[in-house]
C-alpha cells in the first residue's frame, strides 16, 4: 500500500502519533502544521486522503476544505475536538467526506482512512450501473427503470451526483426550496423514506441511500 496521507494538524505531538500509526499500516504520510502552507503544497502534490484539523493557525480547516474543493476531489476527513453538530455539518456541506472527533483511537483513524479508500477504489465500476435521466425523471438500474416525482428527482439529484458525500437535512432543504420556506426535518425524512423504498425495490438492496446518525444522508452506488 503506497497511498500518501496528508496530515494537517498544528499539535505536533498528535500529528507525529497519527503519522506513526498510519505508517505502521504501510501508508506514506506528510505533515503540515500551519493552515497557510496547505494550498501551496497541494499545488505540486496529490495525496490520497487529507486528514484536516478544523482549528489551525492561519487558514482554518473549514476555509481550507472550501478552497480545496475548488480544484480537487481528494477525500477529506475533518478532525476536530469541537463536537457540536454545527461544526460537523459545516465541514461536510463544504465537501468533506467524513469526520472524526478528538479524542479518537488510532485504530478508528486507520479504519476511516481505509474505508474512504475502499469507496474511492470501487466507485468507478459502480458508477455505470445506475443511471439518472434528467429528461424523463427516471432511474435505470440494469434492465429495470422507475419514475420519480419532480420532488423526488430534485432530492435525489445532488445525492446521486456526489456519491458517498454526506448531505445534512438543511442542505437538502436548501436544494429543494429555493424560496427558503420553512420546512421541518421530518418532511425531508418522509420524502427520503419514499425515495429509498423506490430505489430499494429497483435495486433489490437496502443500502442505496444511507442514514448517517446525527448528520444526514448519503448515496452509495449499488453493486452491479
Amino acid at each position: 500500500m503506497s497511498e500518501q496521507i496528508l496530515i494537517v494538524e498544528d499539535e505536533v505531538k498528535l500529528a507525529n502519533l497519527m503519522s506513526d500509526f498510519l505508517s505502521s499500516h504501510h501508508f506514506v504520510t506528510h505533515q503540515i502544521h500551519h493552515g497557510n502552507e496547505v494550498l501551496p503544497w497541494l499545488e505540486i502534490n496529490r495525496p490520497s486522503v487529507i486528514l484536516l484539523d478544523i482549528m489551525l493557525p492561519g487558514q482554518s480547516g473549514i476555509e481550507l476544505c472550501k478552497a480545496i474543493r475548488q480544484f480537487s476531489n481528494v477525500p477529506i476527513i475533518m478532525v476536530s475536538a469541537k463536537v457540536e453538530e454545527i461544526d460537523r455539518l459545516l465541514g461536510l456541506e463544504l465537501g468533506a467526506d467524513d469526520y472524526i472527533c478528538k479524542p479518537f483511537s488510532y485504530a478508528e483513524l486507520v479504519a476511516r482512512v481505509k474505508a474512504i479508500l475502499r469507496r474511492l477504489n470501487s466507485e468507478e465500476p459502480k458508477a455505470t450501473v445506475m443511471q439518472l435521466d434528467e429528461s424523463t425523471y427516471t432511474v435505470k438500474f440494469k434492465t429495470s427503470c422507475i419514475e420519480l416525482t419532480n420532488f423526488e428527482f430534485q432530492l435525489f439529484k445532488p445525492l446521486f451526483n456526489n456519491p458517498n458525500r454526506i448531505y445534512s437535512r438543511d442542505s437538502l432543504m436548501d436544494t429543494m426550496y429555493a424560496d427558503q420556506r420553512i420546512v421541518s426535518h421530518r418532511t425531508i425524512d418522509s420524502h427520503i423514506k419514499k425515495l429509498r423504498k423506490k430505489l430499494d425495490e429497483l435495486t433489490q438492496t437496502d443500502s442505496v441511500i444511507q442514514s448517517v446518525y446525527g448528520v444526514g444522508y448519503r448515496f452509495v452506488h449499488p453493486q452491479g
